[in-house]
């Protein structure tokens, strides 16, 4: 019989030889990972260990570029826009006690808030073209151009 041969030959179902194993962190170099309980350095597995460049510190000030830029930026800083004049603060005052209005009265006839009539008397508001004319036309008085505190005239007529 020939085919004793085929009986002596092995052929083992699902066995591969095994790669170098690369180990990424330090449970798997120290051996702590319970599926790693061998070392890797003893068993001469593959150990990649990579050295962080940019660890730690702020990234969006990592180089010296970033602070002359900085001090650019400094440089140019954008001017705040202009508040309300005082003398134009003191007009719509005088304009609303002669009136004999509150700033809530003010602030309701011109259909605003009570803050915005109190930002303008004490000249802490950014100056507003609708609302100084609202307040123009209520109090009878001038708040903007050359002559602010003069009572308004009518419509000229020609």
């Amino acid at each position: 019989m020939s085919g004793t041969t085929d009986w002596e030959s092995k052929t083992v179902i699902g066995f591969r030889a095994k790669a170098p194993k690369v180990a990424r962190n330090g449970a798997e170099l120290n051996g702590t990972s319970p599926s790693h309980s061998p070392l890797a350095r003893r068993t001469g597995a593959v150990v990649a260990t990579d050295k962080k460049v940019t660890a730690g510190g702020n990234k969006a000030h990592s180089g010296p570029d970033h602070q002359r830029i900085a001090k650019l930026d400094r440089e140019n800083e954008v001017a705040p826009p202009p508040k309300v004049l005082p003398s134009v603060g003191k007009a719509i005052q005088t304009a609303r006690a002669d009136k004999e209005l509150t700033q809530k009265d003010l602030a309701q006839k011109i259909n605003e808030k009570p803050s915005v009539i109190q930002d303008y008397e004490a000249g802490k508001a950014i100056p507003s073209p609708q609302i100084l004319s609202k307040m123009e036309r209520a109090l009878g008085v001038k708040l903007r151009g050359a002559d602010i505190g003069k009572k308004l005239e009518g419509p000229k007529k020609s």
